[in-house]
């Protein structure tokens, strides 16, 4: 029952876990934000990312 219930919790985060953006990362760059060259692809998701880097030298994470 313990197992059971801890595999569910478990399997639960991971479902969640793909829908939550990580530290950095941003949906789409915001007008004051400024394009690097520097881009690279995600390990876990596979997607091509830019860094923009905001006012204060902040580094944000855009899927190109």
């Amino acid at each position: 029952m313990i197992l059971t219930l801890l595999g569910v919790v478990f399997v639960a985060i991971l479902v969640a876990s793909l829908f939550v953006r990580r530290h950095g990362e941003a949906a789409t760059a915001r007008p004051d934000w400024t394009p690097t060259e520097e881009r690279f692809r995600d390990p876990s998701t596979g997607r091509l990312m830019r860094v923009w880097l905001d006012n204060s030298g902040a580094r944000h994470y855009v899927p190109d």
